[in-house]
């Protein structure tokens, strides 16, 4: 990190401005060579500089220059952005003129990787950077913002910083045990402190599912034999006329897709092909993808014709989808009036004619409850919010549960120590306490430039 970086933090294309980021040791005496305007090495930190790029003696582009001194920068070096007028060339020009002064240009997320390696923010903060900018709903937003301002950090600090005070009161009795002013720790006490910090990171891991819902939504699978009224439920929920909709069987070949928000959060719509033996070669492989959908999907909507008895393909697919989460849709109540008679084997069921919106209201509140979206909190809860933060979660749950069974069969209280020493590393390895280096290269590699 000694070298410096610059980037284009703005999409290039015509707009009013763009923002050209530099970032290092030499930020401040680069810029200042091709900038025509106030000295910037004697110009105070945090200060705006209007004037001019220029190349050798030609004028490129009037400017103003925003420039920010280390410490107290995101990267915690240098930093100067300069803000140019929107477009492709111009743009473009003045990066070129950075390079040729010896800049390099950034690598996908190198700002932010600088801000961690730098310390000014942690693996979590760093990782809600990205989380924000992808952020599709209102609730996204918040619970990105949230861990941003370093509330799932802090949780996590308090319980490393318990279970440090727990592993020194440990050693001090290993070590020392003749002296009578030290707190004396004993099993029981190792338990008691450990069912506490158990329940907190229970609690991390438990809300989990919450942060995978407000981030990426319920990706949601409309299934059913054909002509059950699959489609037309999609156009109903979509209030659009997304998928074609007729009464000829096996009208729908491929997957349509559509997207719909429900107390704000996003439900990934897919409707399939109809599902049934069939010989012709383009249905069969619409078939087979809707089969091949229902391992990945959150929620089934398995639709059913109700103006006929079930089929034996519809007997099918309900073995297929009988260990998942699903509604059942019993549709088309509307050509038959003892509707109710048929049975399906699911908890949760939904009567709809998709001509009615009564109906599809009442699929929407179905779904609201089953996931219980109205007590979907993001501005207060602390969650975490990625694949990688949960699994480290879950294991260090995983080895609380290991201590708590050694306490029980009376393991030794040294060999306890080291499980609960890798409780902490483990909790460290969230916020980036301990990390490899791959990990980083990863983790930022998906960043954009520029951030």
């Amino acid at each position: 990190m000694n070298d410096t970086i610059a980037a284009i933090s703005t999409s290039l294309g015509k707009g009013a401005i763009s923002i050209i980021r530099v970032s290092g040791p030499k930020a401040i005496n680069i810029v200042n060579k091709i900038f025509i305007g106030n000295n910037l090495n004697k110009c105070s930190s945090h200060t705006i500089n209007y004037g001019y790029i220029k190349d050798k003696e030609e004028k490129i582009d009037e400017v103003l220059v925003s420039l920010m001194k280390a410490p107290k920068t995101f990267t915690m070096e240098d930093v100067v952005e300069i803000n140019c007028h929107g477009g492709t060339q111009t743009t473009k020009k003045i990066f070129e003129i950075l390079l040729l002064n010896g800049i390099r240009i950034a690598e996908p997320g190198e700002f932010t990787k600088r801000a961690f390696l730098n310390g000014r923010i942690d693996l979590v903060e760093a990782e809600s950077v990205m989380e924000i900018i992808n952020a599709e709903t209102e609730n996204a937003r918040k619970l990105s913002i949230n861990n941003l301002t370093v509330n799932l950090s802090n949780e996590i600090k308090i319980i490393r910083e318990d279970l440090l005070n727990l592993l020194a009161n440990i050693e001090v009795n290993i070590d020392y045990p003749e002296y009578e002013d030290i707190e004396v720790i004993n099993i029981q006490k190792i338990k008691v402190e450990i069912q506490k910090i158990k329940i907190k990171i229970e609690k991390l891991v438990n809300t989990s599912e919450n942060s995978k819902i407000i981030k990426e939504g319920i990706k949601t699978l409309i299934i059913g034999k054909p002509n059950v009224g699959k489609s037309s439920l999609l156009n109903s929920l979509l209030e659009e006329e997304k998928a074609i909709v007729t009464d000829i069987a096996g009208t729908t070949r491929d997957i349509v897709e559509g997207k719909i928000t429900i107390e704000g959060i996003i439900l990934d719509l897919i409707d399939t092909a109809g599902i049934r033996s069939t010989e012709d070669v383009i249905e069969k492989i619409g078939v087979n993808k809707s089969l091949g959908y229902i391992d990945d999907a959150d929620l089934i909507l398995a639709v059913f014709d109700v103006s006929n008895e079930l089929s034996t393909e519809d007997y099918k697919i309900i073995d297929k989808i009988k260990n998942k989460n699903v509604i059942a849709i019993l549709n088309k109540i509307d050509l038959k009036k003892d509707y109710f008679k048929i049975k399906v084997p699911f908890k949760r069921i939904v009567y709809t004619n998709t001509k009615d919106y009564k109906t599809i209201e009442n699929l929407k509140r179905e779904i609201i409850n089953m996931y219980n979206l109205n007590k979907i909190n993001a501005s207060n809860l602390t969650y975490l919010s990625n694949v990688r933060q949960i699994t480290l979660g879950k294991e260090a749950l995983e080895l609380t549960l290991s201590v708590l069974e050694g306490i029980n069969n009376n393991i030794p209280i040294d060999i306890i120590a080291i499980d609960i020493k890798l409780i902490w590393e483990k909790l460290g390895e969230i916020i980036g306490k301990n990390y490899a280096d791959d990990l980083l290269d990863k983790l930022f590699s998906n960043f954009c430039l520029g951030k």
